[in-house]
């Protein structure tokens, strides 16, 4: 639906006129549109990963693939090792020992063999050097002697073959590595590099701004007269780039919506992700900047808790300069407006409620516009290791420890606070109505490695549970 297909109610009054949103005669009755509006946790990230466009494909230098996602499968264009190479420094023999020792000869990694090796000789090589051609073996030089003659004698039994690396042993020309949709971490490009390719076929990363929201927020210094440490504006950037994207930038706008609408359809990025202003609030001016850009609202509030305001926008206008509003970039010089539809992740102003909107929200839509295929398995689930309360009606998000087989909530879990996420390996999928000791639940995972919170006696330190 846009956001003009929503229908009134009887009255306006003069707070929520200014922001543009629709009262209900009561807050009884305005909880209750709010509740009839939101969608359901599993549509609503259903819904985002349904909401991208896959981006074509681009060509990027290999040192540049990383964090892409492969567009096409990663085919080897060479046998790997693409010739019989030394696993060991030691000594290339051919046939039975012991061995006549070639007292000027060496082969190097790098350098090819001055000659073949004939039975009963021995040359001295080095590791990933080629192994010169009739050779059967190579024996280590700690498992190995030489006499005064000038012979080569084994201190252990000499297998054929033994510490040779065949050419083709890790892959053949054309091996299929890695499908498309494969992340492109460091040990990829290792891969590829080694696999012959200069250049990776990937799907561009989704671009992200950050617009945190808000007259009460401050940069630095401890909170004052009202005034609150912004914590989303360092957490965010870091996320979402762990997600997948490439943050363009994080910019803080007071509660002004002239200026928040002017950052909206100004913004380069493919996706804007904004904290706070999407309840109805006198200040709470998302919803009516959305309006005003002729948005179409995908997810307009989530049965979830904490988060439940969060909203999910897409906005089908190019992007235009800010300050000049309704002009398209791409009339602008130097500007480039922007070919597909773009979106807008709305996230509540408390921390703990922003972290669910980046998860329910902003991480399917992410994946999805970086072509990448959905989590496997999708989802997983493990044991609560003890009871958790439910909402009535929603789904919960509740940070949890890997214990054992299972999980344990963890007690800092309210909408403000960072403390229990801080500390755990993911999230808890509570269902409405709570859940029981010993109920499988499923598990979002943190888009990082978390370090194991877990003490000499298997407890998490400093982690108070439910």
């Amino acid at each position: 639906m846009t956001m003009k297909e929503r229908l009134p109610d009887d009255g306006v009054d003069d707070a929520l006129a200014l922001v543009g949103r629709p009262r209900t005669d009561s807050p009884r009755a305005a909880a209750a549109a709010e509740a009839h509006r939101a969608t359901p946790w599993p549509e609503a990230r259903a819904v985002a990963a349904r909401a991208a466009d896959v981006r074509e494909p681009v060509r990027v230098a290999l040192g540049q693939g990383l964090g892409h996602m492969l567009a096409e499968p990663l085919r080897a264009l060479t046998d790997l090792p693409s010739f019989d190479t030394s696993a060991m420094d030691g000594w290339a023999v051919a046939g039975p020992g012991p061995w006549r020792i070639d007292p000027e000869g060496a082969v190097l990694a790098g350098h090819l063999p001055a000659s073949e090796l004939a039975d009963g000789a021995a040359v001295r090589i080095a590791t990933g050097a080629r192994v010169p051609t009739g050779a059967t073996a190579v024996v280590r030089r700690e498992h190995s002697r030489t006499d005064t003659a000038g012979h080569l004698h084994a201190l252990r039994e000499v297998v054929h073959g033994q510490d040779i690396r065949p050419r083709g042993q890790e892959c053949g020309t054309g091996d299929l590595l890695l499908p498309a949709g494969s992340p492109v971490t460091p040990a990829v490009l290792g891969l590829a590099a080694a696999a012959g390719y200069d250049e990776l076929t990937v799907r561009p990363r989704p671009r992200v701004e950050v617009l945190v929201l808000g007259d009460e927020l401050l940069t630095g210094g401890l909170p004052h007269e009202g005034l609150i440490r912004d914590a989303l504006g360092p957490m965010l950037g870091p996320w979402l780039t762990a997600l997948g994207a490439e943050v363009l930038g994080t910019r803080r706008i007071g509660d002004d919506a002239e200026a928040l609408y002017a950052a909206v359809t100004g913004s380069a990025a493919d996706v804007v992700v904004t904290t706070g202003g999407t309840a109805a609030g006198p200040v709470d001016h998302v919803h009516s900047v959305l309006d005003q850009a002729g948005a179409t609202l995908l997810v307009d509030g989530v049965k979830v808790r904490p988060g439940h305001p969060m909203l999910l926008a897409r906005l089908d206008a190019p992007p235009t300069i800010p300050g000049a509003h309704g002009t398209p970039a791409a009339s602008t010089p130097g500007a480039q407006a922007t070919p597909h539809p773009r979106h807008l992740v709305g996230l509540p102003g408390n921390p703990l409620a922003a972290v669910s909107g980046l998860l329910t929200l902003a991480e399917p839509l992410l994946r999805a516009l970086a072509g990448a295929p959905a989590p496997a398995p999708a989802p997983y689930r493990l044991p609560v290791r003890a009871e958790v309360p439910g909402h009535p009606y929603d789904t919960r998000l509740v940070p949890v420890v890997r214990r054992g087989d299972g999980v344990e909530p963890l007690h800092y879990n309210g909408p403000a606070m960072l403390r229990g996420i801080a500390v755990a390996h993911g999230m808890g999928v509570i269902p409405p109505g709570g859940a029981r000791p010993g109920q499988p639940l499923e598990i979002l995972d943190l888009p990082w490695q978390v370090v194991s919170a877990e003490g000499p006696g298997g407890g998490a330190q400093g982690v108070c549970f439910t």
